[in-house]
C-alpha cells in the first residue's frame, strides 16, 4: 500500500465550539522545557529487534497538558509499542500553546537534538492556529514547510489532524479541514484525520477545562494510533 493512501480513523468526528479546540496557552511542567526534547521513561516490557525511534512533535495534546509525569500521549504510545513487542522509544517534543509557526521554528532544533535520525515523526499541530483563527493558508504553509524539511532528511511522517468547529463558517472550516488530507497526499504521509475523534465531547475522557484529554482520554487516543504507528515503523 502506498503511504499516501493510508487514511486512518473511525469516522464520527465530534466538533465543539472554538473554545474546545484551544490547545493550552499556559505552559505545563510535563511539556518540553525550553523546547528541548525529552525522552519518555521506558517501561518494563519484553521487546525485540533494533530500536525504533519516534519523534512526537506537537502541541499540548502531545505534551501531556494537565497530566502527571508519564501520562502524556508520547508515554502512552511508547508503552503500547513496547507492550506489542516493539523495541521503540518515543521522544516527547510537544509544547503547550505552540502554533504551527512556532513549531516550525523549533523543528530543526528538535531533530538535531535526537541521538539519531528518527524512524518516524508524528506531527500533531493546528489546534492553536484555529483557536487564534489564523488564516488556513498560513497553517498549510507552515505544515508544508515542515513536511518539506522532513522529506529533505528522508524521514517518514504521520500526521494527526485537527478540525475547525463549524461556528467559524463553512469557508474557513472547509479550507482548514482539508489541509491534512491534501498534504498527506502530496507528501506521502500517513494520516489519522482528527486526533480528538471519539474523545472530545465525552466528559469522562476530558479534563475539567473540556479542552484537553485526561489520562483516560489519552489512553483512548493511544489505543487508536499506536497500532498505526507500529505499522509505519515496521514498514507495513
Amino acid at each position: 500500500m502506498e503511504r499516501g493512501l493510508k487514511r486512518y480513523g473511525t469516522g464520527g468526528v465530534v466538533l465543539q465550539v472554538l473554545a474546545l479546540l484551544g490547545c493550552g496557552e499556559a505552559p505545563t511542567t510535563v511539556a518540553v522545557a525550553n523546547t528541548a526534547v525529552v525522552a519518555t521513561p521506558a517501561p518494563v516490557a519484553t521487546v525485540a529487534g533494533p530500536e525504533k525511534l519516534v519523534l512526537a512533535f506537537g502541541d499540548s495534546l502531545y505534551a501531556g497538558y494537565g497530566l502527571d509525569r508519564g501520562q502524556s500521549l508520547a508515554d502512552a504510545v511508547q508503552r503500547g509499542l513496547r507492550d506489542g513487542g516493539l523495541n521503540a522509544t518515543v521522544v516527547n517534543a510537544g509544547v503547550s500553546g505552540d502554533t504551527t509557526a512556532a513549531a516550525l521554528r523549533r523543528l530543526v532544533f528538535s531533530l538535531d537534538n535526537l541521538p539519531r535520525k528518527p524512524d518516524l515523526v508524528v506531527v500533531g499541530l493546528g489546534g492553536n492556529d484555529v483557536l487564534r483563527q489564523l488564516p488556513p493558508a498560513q497553517t498549510r504553509a507552515n505544515l508544508e514547510a515542515m513536511l518539506q524539511l522532513l522529506r529533505g532528511r528522508e524521514i517518514p511522517v504521520m500526521l494527526t489532524g485537527m478540525q475547525a468547529p463549524p461556528n467559524l463558517g463553512p469557508e474557513y472550516t472547509k479550507a482548514f479541514n482539508r489541509i491534512w488530507t491534501d498534504l498527506a497526499d502530496q507528501y506521502d504521509a500517513a494520516l489519522y484525520p482528527f486526533i480528538l475523534d471519539g474523545v472530545i465531547g465525552d466528559p469522562s475522557l476530558m479534563l475539567p477545562d473540556r479542552v484537553h484529554p485526561n489520562a483516560k482520554g489519552v489512553a483512548r487516543i493511544a489505543e487508536r494510533i499506536t497500532p498505526l504507528i507500529a505499522g509505519e515503523i515496521a514498514g507495513e
